[in-house]
């Protein structure tokens, strides 16, 4: 996929400059200058903007005035205007369209895409985005594209949630949450297709470990194409990948999880 096809529909205008704010780029360093997160840096420039995940406006209906790229996420947003005039950012669900309305609510309302409500008032079976994990905290879970998070069971004051990961893990059943699916689902197959765009991403270049010498990787060394020499692959400082658990086993949200990822 080109990557421009099936982008028709949005606009080209520029975003509304109330709801933009500039990030300052660090690529990829801490406080002191030192580099903590390699092969970032460069990039285009870019304007942040700030998104609503929370909808507060809570029975107050909005109109989809635009739908939008954003520089800083994978999906689309939506630009939506209130009676009142006032103008926010949110994420944008698949299908849709400029002109519809949608509405957040703590009351049962219309099972609609781009509605939002509790957790306790949407349908077992339902598919959501935008997911909060403590009332009024503002959506965490189900916001990259074309992810949704599905509502498994209702017990106990309890919702059961099966994310895109295969997790299924307890929210509480006032937490609210998007009924839809985050918009953009073909942005995994877009092909990169060279260097260069991947730099306008932000992304410098990447050296593989087993072209290193032994003294700057521990994959590194060898005459010519040589296996690494080890029983199991290491990162740059020495410290095991591939199926390390990394999650904390006295992480206090350990309660909540039901049923782990699969592998």
């Amino acid at each position: 996929m080109s990557g421009i096809e099936y982008r028709k529909f949005l606009t080209t205008n520029k975003p509304v400059k109330a709801l933009v704010k500039s990030i300052r780029e660090h690529a990829g360093r801490n406080n002191s200058g030192r580099i903590t997160v390699r092969h970032q840096g460069g990039g285009v420039k870019r304007k942040y903007r700030q998104i609503d995940f929370v909808q507060s406006f809570i029975g107050k209906p909005a109109i989809v005035e635009e739908i939008e790229y954003d520089p800083y996420r994978t999906a689309f947003i939506a630009r939506i205007i209130y009676k009142d005039g006032k103008r926010n950012y949110v994420l944008a669900p698949e299908g849709i369209k400029v002109g519809d309305s949608i509405v957040s609510s703590h009351e049962l309302t219309s099972i609609k895409t781009g509605n939002r409500m509790e957790l306790k008032d949407i349908p077992v079976g339902a598919f959501v985005y935008n997911v909060e994990l403590r009332p009024g905290e503002g959506g965490k879970l189900g916001r990259s594209a074309g992810t949704s998070v599905k509502i498994m069971a209702r017990e106990g004051g309890y919702v059961n949630l099966q994310l895109p990961s295969g997790e299924v893990r307890k929210v509480l059943e006032n937490c609210s949450a998007s009924i839809g699916t985050v918009s953009n689902p073909e942005q995994k197959m877009v092909v990169v297709g060279k260097a260069g765009r991947s730099r306008h991403l932000g992304i410098r270049p990447t050296v593989r470990g087993t072209a290193m010498n032994p003294v700057d990787h521990p994959h590194g060394g060898g005459e010519g194409k040589q296996p690494r020499g080890l029983k199991r692959s290491k990162n740059y400082w020495g410290k095991g990948v591939r199926g390390v658990k990394t999650r904390g086993k006295k992480n206090r949200s350990n309660i909540f999880i039901l049923e782990r990822r699969k592998k």
